[in-house]
């Protein structure tokens, strides 16, 4: 009887100590940092991508570009150099998804107010109407922080292209002008090499969630 309880409690610790194992392997693989992708051109809905590079599929980054923000200041690319930023389209007499969009890029601009590696890039899709004053006017309603994010207007064309080369995110309107765009509720998730790492529905909250989240773990990965 002895015996069998000397051997019965070997089988025991020996139970534990693989139980043991096994949980800490699960819990690790649970928890295995997962690097967000890297948008490429080829990976995103044709709809929202230029046709001449609907195919590519590596080495995509956001294009240079020269705009004006709210303040009449000439903003570029070394703007954002060594930053993560978040990048939309939008125009300020829109009606529909706009006023959604802003007030949550207004509620993310709370979150990363004291990240000097976060901000934000609004590129309106109406220069034609939204002058700066126009902008100036607007980021005052709603709140915008010129350290943190800065809307911007300009050239059509340029605005045109990074949507539709650079940030994959407006669709063309075919029953209009040149350079005519039906923009689209995306948020844009760009990392400190101007790749894409992230696509998000502006006008869900969930999906503000799910950005934030991101953009811890694209920290990490920085």
């Amino acid at each position: 009887m002895l015996t069998f309880f000397k051997d019965y409690k070997k089988f025991a610790i020996v139970f534990v100590i693989i139980s043991i194992i096994i949980i800490a392997l699960i819990f690790n693989t649970l928890n295995v940092y997962k690097p967000l992708p890297i948008y490429q051109p080829a990976m995103v809905s044709e709809e929202l991508v230029d046709s001449t590079i609907q195919y590519q599929k590596k080495y995509h980054k956001v294009g240079t570009f020269s705009l004006i923000n709210q303040n009449g200041k000439t903003i570029t690319q070394d703007d954002y150099k060594n930053k993560i930023y978040i990048a939309d389209f939008f125009f300020t007499t829109c009606k529909t998804i706009c006023p959604i969009m802003t007030n949550h890029m207004a509620k993310i601009q709370e979150k990363i107010i004291n990240d000097n590696d976060v901000m934000l890039l609004s590129h309106s899709v109406t220069p034609e109407i939204d002058s700066v004053a126009q902008l100036k006017q607007y980021a005052i309603e709603k709140g915008v922080i010129d350290k943190k994010w800065n809307l911007v207007t300009g050239d059509k064309k340029q605005i045109y292209d990074l949507a539709r080369k650079s940030y994959l995110a407006v669709k063309d309107n075919p029953y209009s002008g040149e350079f005519d765009m039906i923009h689209t509720e995306n948020f844009m998730l760009i990392d400190k090499k101007k790749q894409i790492r992230g696509f998000y529905d502006g006008t869900n909250p969930e999906e503000m969630d799910r950005l934030i989240d991101d953009m811890a773990t694209l920290k990490k990965e920085e």
